[in-house]
């Protein structure tokens, strides 16, 4: 058995299932190239069924992917997996991956017998092989699904023609120990099984995702699944930064390699966090602010001695400087371009020119910008296709009167101005805006963040609203905390409007059984 474990990517897929978490077509495109450049090996581009946008995205990463496979996923039935094909069909390597939920729970939605869902298996595996040669199956639910039941399905979908089988942890439930034995027990048991690959998909319900990812590859699976900072549907998937640096760091007692360019892996997490506006916590593994930092004495002293006394992998690993020098208001075009490439970001001239002015105009309100001021620059909209600008904004707050903001924008090319008052200054600069530009948008999410420390830090601040089930996102960095959360609300805004020119809502999850695969 090979000791190379494949590392599947959902990320555009079971990710942007997370309520609010949904991507412009260009984002996806844009996520979808950098999984490819870091060695992922299965791109999961998206649910092709599901709408017009999800099609597009997942036929257009299909004919720009350039060495990963890329794969669609189809419930079973004929029209799910032939919409599939036609959005894989043109990748250089090309996956259809069909499902149904196979537990006793699942199998009451659709109202099947057992053998009526064995031939319903049968059929859509054979269908999906006759259009392509790789075929990933699914049995939703799989680790709560009758053990004699679950060796008959797979033992169909092997014969049907299917070359990957994933055994998915669908609701997060079971426990290391199970996932190894599980994976083990059906390469020994069912006929067929030494010929392909066994997949794990684990979700994190109970936080054991990467370890029951971790153990199924123990057990014999040689694909895990899982998505950037662990992005999914309620506590998330097992995180690909996780399972790949474990495999690396431990790799005496798990002797096992994946394809993944590890330095890549911090960018690909902020740009991630930054699209779909999820912000990384400051202790998550790997990708985490806190994840190399130390304010410990005790842990600070030993560093300073030996760097391998409180840190089991370098920074360097995963993608991150080794210092942070900061750059100020004389620093040149030069001296940002080398500080973004030491950051991971290698830009084009004109990418380079947008965020040098940008770049200089912080450095003139700000003493020292350092490298996370730098990282919320470049992930700044530039707005050069925006229908609403921020042109101007004067808020007025205190103990004293009531909150009122004066707020100038650009409409469509025109300049309009109104005030407005609120509880607070962030609720009358809002209240402002939706009088300028008229909308029923419900704000789901506020969230503010400090980029660096200091009073003058710059402070991200994340936006997420709803109008008529289309979800949008927002982020902006200023270091003014109100003129960010405006700068980040139009943003949102922005994408709203796009959303309903286009008439896109995405993925419809009232009443639809493939949210958990």
């Amino acid at each position: 058995m090979t000791d190379q474990v494949l590392i599947f990517d959902t990320t555009l897929r079971d990710g942007e299932q997370s309520p609010g978490a949904t991507m412009t077509h260009a984002e996806k495109l844009e996520i979808a190239e950098l999984l490819d450049e870091m060695g992922v090996d299965i791109i999961e581009a998206g649910f092709p069924i599901a709408s017009e946008g999800d099609f597009k995205a997942v036929s257009e990463i299909s004919a720009r992917a350039k060495d990963a496979t890329i794969c669609g996923l189809a419930r079973a039935n004929y029209k799910d997996i032939d919409r599939c094909w036609d959005a894989v069909k043109q990748a250089k390597s090309p996956r259809i991956h069909t499902f149904i939920g196979t537990s006793e729970l699942h199998r009451a939605i659709p109202n099947l017998t057992m053998d009526e869902m064995a031939e319903r298996i049968h059929d859509t595996v054979t269908h999906a092989r006759n259009l392509c040669d790789n075929v990933q199956w699914s049995p939703m639910d799989a680790t709560r699904t009758e053990w004699d039941y679950l060796c008959r399905v797979v033992e169909i979908a092997i014969k049907a023609g299917a070359t990957t089988i994933n055994i998915p942890d669908t609701v997060g439930y079971t426990a290391p120990v199970e996932s190894a034995d599980l994976i083990r027990r059906l390469i020994n048991t069912v006929p067929g099984a030494d010929a392909i690959i066994f997949a794990t998909h684990c979700h994190n319900d109970l936080g054991m995702a990467t370890a029951n990812s971790l153990a199924a590859v123990a057990g014999g699976a040689r694909q895990i699944e899982c998505t950037i900072n662990g992005l999914g549907e309620r506590a998330g998937n097992t995180a690909l930064e996780e399972v790949v640096m474990a495999l690396k760091v431990r790799n005496d007692i798990m002797p096992f390699t994946t394809r993944i360019d590890t330095t890549k892996i911090m960018n690909i997490s902020r740009r991630v966090a930054a699209v779909s506006g999820f912000a990384v916590q400051f202790n998550k593994a790997i990708v985490g602010k806190n994840a190399f930092a130390h304010e410990s004495g005790i842990h600070q002293d030993g560093m300073l001695k030996n760097k391998e006394t409180f840190e089991i992998m370098r920074p360097s690993d995963v993608g991150l400087a080794g210092t942070s020098l900061p750059l100020g208001k004389h620093s040149g075009r030069a001296a940002l371009r080398a500080k973004l490439s030491e950051l991971g970001f290698d830009m084009a001239d004109n990418q380079l020119k947008d965020v040098f002015v940008r770049f200089k105009e912080l450095a003139d309100r700000k003493k020292e910008v350092y490298d996370d001021d730098l990282i919320a620059l470049v992930y700044q909209n530039s707005g050069d296709e925006d229908h609403v600008r921020l042109k101007s904004l004067r808020v007025v707050c205190g103990t004293e009167g009531p909150q009122t903001a004066d707020l100038t924008l650009e409409v469509d090319g025109a300049e309009v101005t109104t005030s407005a008052t609120g509880d607070g200054p962030v609720d009358a600069a809002f209240n402002a805006v939706k009088a300028l530009v008229s909308h029923e948008a419900r704000l789901q999410l506020y969230q503010v963040s400090a980029v660096t420390e200091g009073t003058d830090a710059q402070a991200t601040v994340s936006v997420r609203m709803e109008e008529d089930g289309r979800i949008a996102t927002g982020q902006s960095a200023d270091t003014d905390t109100v003129v960010a959360s405006v700068k980040a609300y139009i943003n949102a805004l922005n994408r709203l409007i796009v959303r309903r020119a286009q008439n896109t809502v995405g993925y419809d999850t009232k009443g639809v059984s493939y949210k958990d695969v």
